[in-house]
């Protein structure tokens, strides 16, 4: 009787040292529950749709779960990504594409420098910081419409291609989407960079004793979580086909829970980009379950909320198990 628990303890261990699986896994579940639901849904196109949409929301995470594994986040990622949108959107007609692309991303990347600034040299939290510099950013782009009204917008062809298109049955979105992916996780791993950001989220103040700048390190990360939001809004309006003041938004929350659901702590230091991704596809597929249902709006978000918590509290004791 002693030693049944013993291959009980080698699976958790192993889903612990390996937390993607158990993501996996769940994922699976979820679409056979959909499959079961409603015989014939999940088909080649289905999938194709899941894809598409969960790739902007996992973009966007990636600004969560970069800032989290130093132990800050990133809440103005959405108004960054919207702002990228709106404005590249007229200034297109201005412009010409090219030029409205760089001017899009300017105030994406610029957010994310005060975001830094605020975080490395005047010491404000990343959440109160991102907080602040999103609530400003979304006034300056109210300002800013009332000025360009009259030009009107224009989603260019290129970005629509990209957003809605299909290539063999595949999403055009995972032309872009795969190799930011690639880069990510290679880079959280193998560059001194990524090694930083573990570093900072574990311990600040050793890694700080032990000669690392973390002002550098700060600022270079919000810089960069501005300009993966930006890019991000350019696909998502691309997907949408019609730029508005709150285009991203609807997606902010949804980021950090796919985040979280990956497996990257709030306070720093543990998590991987890969777990994000499966997390996206887990509250995509969790979304058009809970449509299938019909259940009212309410009731969709009380148990949408339920579920990401249940979920991150088992995923949180299987990774503790392991250590």
């Amino acid at each position: 009787m002693t030693d049944q628990p013993a291959p009980l303890k080698r699976v958790l261990r192993f889903m612990g040292d390996n937390p993607i699986i158990p993501l996996i896994i769940l994922l699976i579940m979820l679409i056979g529950v959909l499959e079961y639901m409603r015989p014939g849904i999940v088909n080649e196109r289905w999938m194709g749709n899941t894809i598409k949409f969960a790739i902007p929301l996992a973009m966007l995470a990636a600004c969560q779960t970069l800032t989290m594994l130093t132990g800050g986040i990133d809440l103005s990622a959405a108004v960054a990504a919207t702002i990228s949108a709106f404005v590249m959107a007229t200034q297109v007609p201005i412009m010409g594409v090219p030029l409205a692309i760089c001017i899009g991303l300017i105030p994406a990347i610029l957010i994310g420098l005060v975001n830094g600034f605020g975080v490395a040299f005047c010491r404000v939290h990343p959440l109160i910081m991102t907080l602040g510099t999103g609530l400003i950013g979304t006034g300056c782009l109210q300002v800013y419409q009332r000025f360009v009204i009259a030009t009107g917008s224009v989603v260019p062809d290129g970005l629509a291609w990209l957003g809605t298109g299909r290539t063999w049955g595949l999403p055009n979105s995972l032309l872009l989407f795969v190799p930011f992916a690639v880069v990510v996780i290679w880079a959280q791993r193998r560059t001194g960079f990524g090694r930083l950001l573990y570093a900072l989220g574990s311990n600040q103040t050793a890694s700080r004793i032990s000669g690392v700048r973390s002002w550098q390190v700060l600022l270079a990360l919000y810089a960069l979580s501005g300009l993966i939001a930006g890019v991000t809004g350019l696909l998502y309006v691309g997907l949408i086909k019609a730029p508005s003041l709150s285009l991203v938004n609807p997606l902010l929350l949804p980021s950090v829970a796919a985040a979280v659901i990956g497996g990257t702590s709030i306070f720093g230091g543990r998590g991987g980009y890969a777990g994000t991704i499966v997390g996206a596809l887990i509250l995509t597929v969790l979304g058009t379950l809970l449509t299938l249902m019909q259940m009212p709006e309410g009731a969709r978000r009380i148990l949408f909320g339920l579920i990401i918590l249940a979920v991150t509290t088992i995923y949180i004791r299987l990774t503790d198990q392991s250590r």
